[in-house]
């Protein structure tokens, strides 16, 4: 038994220690500063000028309900509202247009899916003067859809092209046998590649939840109103009021972050999966 044991004992050679004290590094560096702003989120103005990289003395725990009741939970709601939308609307149509695109056969779904490709060649900072006309012409700028509409229409090409990346590696046999069976196009969509397209799906829904909640430039343009704030502007207008209080200021920064570490923690598995598969299909 013991013989066994060191048979089956990995054994790192230099290299590898060298890269795994390389990553220990990479993570050090990226941990240590996320647990001084939540550390510091707990302390007040002397707290965090006394003692910087200290524990707290007292835990300030109120900074968190300071920071919510002083601005941080409407700018919080529009941002849930915003991204909710963004993200139905982005997966939605990108899903129904991957499907659309593969079930084209030949020349056509090729030259249908590089149409919908040339979006990735628009620019966001180029499209800012013809967007505001736009909007305005339209009667919602200053409103919520005014930041929805473009966070769609910016993120459906990149979501278009993984999506449709892992449905053409789905097996054609299963479709074939599901239209011997009746099964129309909706019913193939919905019971075929949308239960194996999970973890592109959760891909999909990451990358845009983390692009609308962050999205800065759009929401100051378009948006006028203070009601009206994401939480990216939101914060800046927070920061400016509480300058002497950087305990409350690093607390609306913890809450402002919380929503998407939570995303990521549940589909951190279906992301690594569809980033994989998304990548090395089609």
């Amino acid at each position: 038994m013991s013989r066994q044991k060191i048979k089956n004992k990995h054994v790192y050679g230099p290299w590898e220690i060298v890269w795994i004290v390389v990553l220990i590094l990479l993570a050090v560096m990226i941990l240590y500063p996320l647990f001084w702003i939540i550390m510091s989120s707990f302390k007040d103005y002397a707290g965090i000028y006394g003692d910087v990289w200290g524990l707290p003395d007292v835990w300030h725990i109120e900074n968190y309900s300071l920071a919510w009741n002083r601005g941080i939970s409407r700018y919080f709601v529009n941002s849930v509202i915003v991204t909710v939308c963004s993200l139905i609307g982005v997966t939605l149509v990108s899903t129904f247009a991957a499907f659309g695109i593969c079930q084209i056969k030949g020349k056509g779904g090729n030259a249908l899916f590089l149409f919908c490709m040339c979006g990735l060649l628009l620019s966001p900072q180029v499209c800012l003067l013809p967007l505001f006309m736009l909007l305005k012409s339209m009667g919602i700028k200053n409103t919520l859809s005014a930041m929805i509409l473009p966070y769609i229409a910016f993120r459906l090409p990149v979501s278009i092209m993984m999506i449709r990346s892992f449905f053409v590696g789905i097996s054609k046999e299963m479709e074939e046998a599901a239209i011997i069976d009746g099964a129309g196009l909706m019913k193939i969509y919905t019971s075929i590649y949308l239960p194996l397209s999970k973890p592109i799906i959760s891909t999909v829904i990451i990358m845009t939840s983390y692009y609308a909640w962050n999205e800065f430039m759009f929401a100051t343009i378009f948006v006028d109103s203070s009601e009206l704030r994401t939480i990216p502007v939101g914060l800046m207008v927070f920061r400016d009021g509480l300058m002497t209080e950087w305990g409350v200021v690093l607390a609306g920064m913890v809450i402002a972050c919380l929503p998407l570490v939570v995303i990521f923690l549940f589909m951190q598995k279906s992301f690594v999966r569809g980033m994989t598969a998304g990548s090395v299909k089609g």
